[in-house]
């Protein structure tokens, strides 16, 4: 397979629009060199493209062009799913950072569906321990006064900050807490979703990629270095 990016092919966006009113997997094996072409080879090179520019933001990000790495499988996990179909209808890759995937504390994300890109940094969920560690930086003066200025720079910028879960402060805070909309939060990330842009199709779509990145970087910092 060639390792040069050349942007994605005009048939992705295509192939996802097909795949999501194909939905079976008749269709898929009839369709596996459409796959292939369309998906499988351009998550592949824009991983490996990706690389060397998202190393150069942090060096402890991974992007690794595999199957269980950067790249998410087409394939749903129906198992105990009330929407059994098989196949998603968009491409994901997860860059995430420091050593275990599984236990990432956050990571940069991509999705392309058939109309749209979705770039994003941060964290989608954080459990038990993690949690309570969020809350606690977000209540203290100095950490949570930083991630009040990070969200209000990122916001100017044009991302959005997403992951409030609950409607009300949690147990322990007060209600008319500064920072009362952050401790609402079970998970923390920045990001936007818009029309796939024209570089998606040049060799420009990396740097373009890595740009967002870059911007996000300081929400991403403060999680990492907050929560891990």
């Amino acid at each position: 397979m060639p390792n040069a990016f050349s942007g994605l092919p005009r048939t992705t966006p295509r192939f996802l629009a097909d795949l999501a009113a194909n939905n079976r997997r008749e269709w898929f094996a009839a369709h596996r060199a459409e796959y292939e072409a369309s998906f499988v080879h351009p998550a592949m090179t824009m991983v490996e493209a990706l690389a060397p520019l998202l190393h150069k933001i942090s060096p402890d990000v991974h992007a690794e062009a595999r199957w269980g790495g950067s790249v998410m499988r087409v394939n749903r996990d129906i198992r105990f799913a009330k929407d059994k179909r098989p196949y998603k209808d968009h491409l994901d890759l997860f860059f995430w950072e420091g050593e275990d995937r599984t236990a990432a504390v956050a990571g940069y994300f991509f999705r392309i569906t058939p109309k749209n890109l979705v770039l994003g940094a941060g964290t989608r969920h954080l459990p038990g321990e993690r949690l309570e560690r969020y809350r606690a930086a977000v209540a203290d003066p100095t950490r949570g006064g930083a991630l009040e200025r990070i969200v209000k720079q990122l916001r100017a910028k044009g991302y959005e900050v997403w992951g409030t879960r609950y409607a009300r402060v949690p147990r322990g805070y007060p209600a008319d807490h500064p920072r009362a909309e952050l401790l609402k939060h079970d998970g923390l990330f920045a990001g936007f979703e818009r029309p796939i842009p024209p570089e998606a199709y040049t060799p420009r779509f990396p740097a373009f990629i890595a740009s967002h990145f870059r911007a996000m970087r300081p929400l991403q910092e403060w999680v990492v270095k907050t929560i891990a």
